[in-house]
């Protein structure tokens, strides 16, 4: 019988990876199909395929957004899809694995060792695509950035500005979150965007280049800018510089890390950091001193885009892009991402609620699922009800998630943490306005649930 083996990968290693990995054993085990499926989510790698199961293995479904480490399945049939993918269409997925033509026989080194040998070998193949070597960036990125901004945001509850009197707790929260988590952020961001495209020689530039970044005042968009230059000149470097056999092994500890460091370096130093660090001010600028029009245009769009693809790379970028702006003291933009990130679980829980009729009873199961999801700001608890009736439920919730993105701009709503959904408003001081951020979750939900009430047909009776 023909083995498959599967990695599911998703930046934030929340929702997406595991929600894929169950879709597909789901499906495997309907099926009678032998298949593992290795996650590399938050908590880190589990079920590792090892070198003989990859061997062995007729072919290889990557159902990710970050970097897997595939070169280790050079030599091996491969499917590669969005994470997204596999949970909406893991039958397709298997059944195209299951297609594909067995790996041809090695000439040299036959059988299972050879193929181990050859795994091993050309496990640091290189990877393609800017967008997972940016989201394998955010993926590292993100614990950080929220660890960091609850710590920061649990300073507040001592007062507003009570971490400005030295020795307090509050001040050591906020030097914690503050001072170290986020001075991190942008340096682990470049390091492993690098890291993705150029592997191990690649993190030294890209951390330097991270760090000058943060210090020329570069910000999030210096720290990317900073890890796609080191990436790639280190992987130039790789190719290119030829050495003499017993010294190859300086290469990967001496000579690419000096060079690319030194060119990164004296890149963001001498050409690319002033004229970013422009950029980054007057964006910083323009969102300060946004009028309620404009602020609701904003609102409006990053509304939207956290709702069109549900943890997407359309929702990705509005998450990153409000991040990346935490560091410079813009919080409206992230209280209005989390609120309209929180809509699409809540609207479809409450669709399930008044319009039973239109909605299995495995749906309305699994809309009591959507709404701790959508209280924990997880917006991939929709992903289920968009796979099965998209052109009725996207719509519908990227109405409320707009409307609720552009009502906390409108409100002028800020928010200090980068995470935690409902439960962050717990927190004294971390969101500036409760009542009315509260105000505009709910109405974005009561929205997208009366749409969804109005466009999804009723059931059709059983015969």
């Amino acid at each position: 019988m023909k083995k498959l083996l599967a990695v599911t990968a998703c930046p934030t290693g929340v929702a997406h990876t595991y929600m894929a990995a169950e879709s597909l054993l789901k499906t495997a085990r309907e099926k009678g199909i032998d298949i593992k499926v290795e996650t590399r989510g938050a908590v880190g790698v589990e079920n590792e395929l090892s070198d003989t199961e990859i061997a062995e293995a007729h072919a290889i479904i990557i159902a990710a957004d970050t970097d897997v480490l595939e070169g280790r399945f050079a030599g091996k049939p491969v499917v590669k899809v969005p994470v997204a993918q596999a949970i909406k269409n893991p039958a397709g997925l298997i059944e195209e694995a299951l297609d594909k033509p067995a790996a041809a026989p090695q000439s040299s080194n036959s059988g299972l060792a050879g193929q181990v040998e050859k795994a091993k070998a050309e496990r640091g193949a290189a990877r393609k695509g800017a967008y997972k070597h940016l989201m394998t960036g955010v993926s590292a990125m993100l614990p950080l950035v929220v660890a960091g901004g609850l710590l920061i945001a649990l300073s507040f509850v001592f007062g507003i500005e009570a971490f400005k009197e030295e020795g307090t707790l509050a001040a050591a929260l906020m030097n914690i979150g503050k001072g170290a988590a986020f001075q991190m952020m942008v340096p682990i961001l470049a390091g492993f965007i690098a890291f993705s495209i150029a592997e191990k020689p690649g993190m030294a530039p890209g951390l330097v280049g991270g760090m000058l970044a943060s210090q020329i005042g570069a910000g999030f968009l210096g720290g990317i800018i900073a890890g796609f230059l080191a990436g790639y000149v280190a992987k130039w470097m790789k190719q290119h510089i030829k050495m003499p056999r017993n010294l190859e092994g300086l290469k990967p500890i001496l000579i690419i890390p000096l060079l690319a460091t030194a060119v990164t370096g004296l890149m963001m130093i001498y050409v690319i950091g002033e004229p970013i660090k422009y950029v980054m001010d007057g964006l910083t600028n323009w969102l300060q001193a946004l009028g309620t029009t404009n602020a609701i245009l904003l609102g409006l769009i990053l509304g939207g885009m956290m709702a069109f693809d549900m943890g997407g790379p359309l929702n990705k970028t509005a998450y990153t892009f409000s991040v990346g702006l935490l560091a410079s003291n813009v919080y409206g933009p992230m209280a209005a991402v989390m609120a309209a990130g929180m809509t699409p679980p809540l609207a479809l829980w409450l669709a399930t609620l008044i319009a039973k009729n239109k909605f299995t009873t495995e749906e309305r199961d699994a809309g009591k699922a959507a709404s701790v999801l959508g209280l924990a700001f997880i917006t991939e608890g929709a992903i289920p009800f968009a796979a099965g009736d998209p052109f009725r439920v996207i719509p519908s919730i990227i109405a409320g998630s707009a409307v609720t993105g552009a009502m906390s701009m409108m409100f002028d709503i800020t928010l200090r943490a980068p995470h935690g959904g409902a439960f962050v408003l717990a927190i004294p001081n971390a969101v500036n306005h409760v009542a009315w951020y509260a105000l505009s979750i709910v109405v974005g939900t009561l929205v997208s649930a009366l749409l969804l009430a109005v466009l999804k047909k009723p059931l059709q009776p059983k015969s």
